[in-house]
């Protein structure tokens, strides 16, 4: 039986997504990762929740995997990286073979990308660049406005290109294709507390609001420390009760608000 707009919505805030960013430049420290915090802020906005982000390397294997377990465990998966023309380019290869498809060039992106390098006098529509032109079967394309090579959809995974400025581009495609939810807010008590003063009273206010997940955070700022508290939650009536549970508990703990 096909789920109803309500069930689904309930869904995402149970499960929410997953984000799987591909690739050795980023295990290696060479290229640092932008794409996940972006992703996250952009999903928060939806109120959709990131429960979960993975960063594999350039291998099969590790990437069927974290495919196979991602898109099985959460709504929607994320994925960056690994769709250029290179030889470590093998995500579209991974993710057919994650879904148990196969995978050739898509007429209309092979055209496109002809037309676009030829009037375009970027050089030569090689056999690597044609690479860019392959899409699993039974995908979805996802459009890109910038360099006109596309990434897809296979199920419930979104797979985009590494490069910032692309996946954001990307990501306005994807918009209409999720449910949304309430956006996800957030309110931030700040004190100089230890952590270990605060603790006992922040398990208990978690447990009074077992809807309204709580972390502390610490910090050094003009030689002191202390520690920042954020709730995080769709509902701000109950945003605005979790942070006045705050300031009254680090207050009974001996600190003031900051």
């Amino acid at each position: 039986m096909a789920q109803t707009g309500e069930e689904i919505q309930q869904g995402l805030r149970r499960r929410g997504a997953a984000i799987l960013v591909i690739g050795d430049e980023i295990l290696s420290g060479r290229t640092q990762d932008t794409n996940t915090g972006y992703i996250a802020r952009w999903l928060a906005q939806l109120g959709i929740p990131v429960r979960e982000a993975r960063v594999v390397s350039d291998e099969e294997a590790e990437i069927v995997a974290a495919v196979r377990a991602l898109s099985g465990r959460y709504d929607y998966v994320f994925s960056t990286g690994g769709i250029g023309p290179t030889h470590d380019d093998i995500t579209a290869d991974c993710m057919a073979k994650a879904f148990g498809t196969g995978i050739t060039y898509h007429p209309t992106v092979h055209a496109e990308l002809t037309a676009r390098y030829a009037a375009m006098n970027i050089g030569t529509f090689n056999e690597a660049r044609q690479r860019m032109a392959r899409i699993p079967f039974g995908a979805a394309l996802i459009a890109n406005p910038l360099s006109k090579a596309p990434g897809f959809q296979l199920g419930n995974v979104f797979v985009m290109a590494g490069i910032p400025a692309v996946m954001q581009a990307m990501l306005e495609d994807v918009r209409p294709r999720l449910v949304a939810a309430a956006p996800l807010g957030s309110c931030t008590v700040s004190v100089y507390l230890g952590e270990g003063t605060i603790a006992a009273g922040l398990a208990a206010l978690q447990k009074q609001f077992p809807d309204m997940p709580l972390g502390s955070y610490p910090f050094a700022k003009d030689g002191k420390f202390g520690t920042s508290l954020v709730a995080r939650g769709s509902d701000p009536e109950r945003l605005a009760l979790v942070e006045d549970a705050l300031k009254a508990m680090v207050r009974a703990a001996g600190g003031e608000p900051q």
